[in-house]
């Protein structure tokens, strides 16, 4: 079978890569991506190699809309030479819209029934959606699906990409702690929260003089933003990285609530979330303890005071992650089964 990923984020590539190592002994896989420094400059740190098609169209809603439209028509042209028997993806609209006009059929994933704009574009077009056992059916609704293809598994996405990490050397031992800080997501179009990361920041900046404070950031805009305000009171990664070593190597992670939060919470690592953009799994690791909700300064400083020295709290919380991964089933099975199905 001759099966197309469509990859358009960071958490598509770190979730897809597992799949397609699988896939490829016994199929032919076709990758394809747009231009985006998010995307494209993770490549290096994986195992897959897309054929870039179009580009991202930043936060101008007329950009998006145009960026669209003229990978839509690229894609088409690309995937008509390569007449695939199967596309997966993410909801990735303009894949999605390619397939049901090329007659493809079509098995998309989502934990993010709050891109509204994306689930609209894509679910009209999907053959089948895969979505993790705790978002309910009806969380679709709307979006042009029926319940009936809808199919469950039980696992959280981040927990398939930290489970296809590898083995790491044994983390440097340094006197001086390290605090992680990841801004939230401001091109999105589900982005509706006024950020209060600079407040945050600030006040870790004041409270933990002798901790290193990196803060990874995701647009040039930001990493200027942050630059201007903070100097070299913080360490600036405005470039992608790898971040399965990097969270491997802190102390304690303040995040916005999305994949990487997740990821960081699922290693056991101390997790903040800021919840920039609220959604289901934020809220299960949450009341599973797995991660804290916070957006008061006061009350993020005082979290990271507790545990940050802590050695049983974080032996704690490393058990009830190791657990709570350990209980996952393996969503590939249930992609192939589904594969079967069409």
């Amino acid at each position: 079978m001759k099966i197309w990923f469509d990859i358009l984020t960071p958490k598509q590539y770190l979730f897809f890569e597992y799949f397609i190592q699988k896939l490829r002994k016994q199929h032919k896989i076709f990758c394809t991506s747009r231009k985006y420094e998010q995307v494209n400059g993770i490549e290096k740190f994986g195992t897959l190699n897309s054929v870039i098609v179009g580009k991202h169209g930043g936060k101008n809603n007329v950009s998006k809309l145009l960026a669209s439209l003229d990978r839509s028509k690229l894609l088409t042209k690309k995937i008509e030479k390569w007449s695939p028997d199967l596309l997966i993806s993410f909801c990735s609209p303009e894949a999605s819209r390619v397939a049901y006009g090329l007659g493809i059929p079509h098995i998309a994933f989502s934990d993010s029934p709050h891109a509204k704009a994306v689930m609209r574009l894509s679910l009209p077009y999907t053959t089948k959606l895969l979505i993790p056992w705790i978002i309910p059916k009806q969380d679709f609704d709307g979006f042009g699906i029926d319940y009936k293809n809808i199919i469950k598994y039980r696992a959280i996405d981040a927990g398939v990409i930290i489970k296809n990490y590898k083995k790491n050397k044994q983390k440097k031992s340094e006197e001086r702690k390290i605090i992680l800080i990841r801004p939230e997501e401001s091109e999105a179009a589900y982005i509706t929260k006024k950020s209060k990361t600079i407040k945050i920041i600030k006040k870790i900046v004041e409270d933990f003089p002798n901790e290193e404070k990196i803060v990874l950031s995701r647009y040039k805009d930001q990493s200027k933003n942050l630059k201007k305000i903070f100097g070299d009171n913080i360490s600036l990664l405005s470039k992608p990285v790898n971040g399965k070593e990097l969270l491997n190597n802190i102390d304690y992670f303040i995040g916005s609530g999305g994949t990487m939060t997740a990821e960081s919470g699922l290693l056991g690592i101390p997790t903040i979330s800021v919840n920039a953009v609220p959604n289901r799994i934020e809220d299960f690791l949450v009341k599973k303890r797995i991660i804290v909700r916070s957006e008061n300064p006061n009350r993020i400083s005082r979290e990271i005071q507790q545990s940050l020295n802590n050695l049983q709290i974080i032996k704690k919380k490393k058990e009830k992650a190791r657990k709570l991964v350990a209980s996952f089933e393996d969503p590939y099975q249930v992609l192939l089964k589904t594969m079967r199905s069409l």
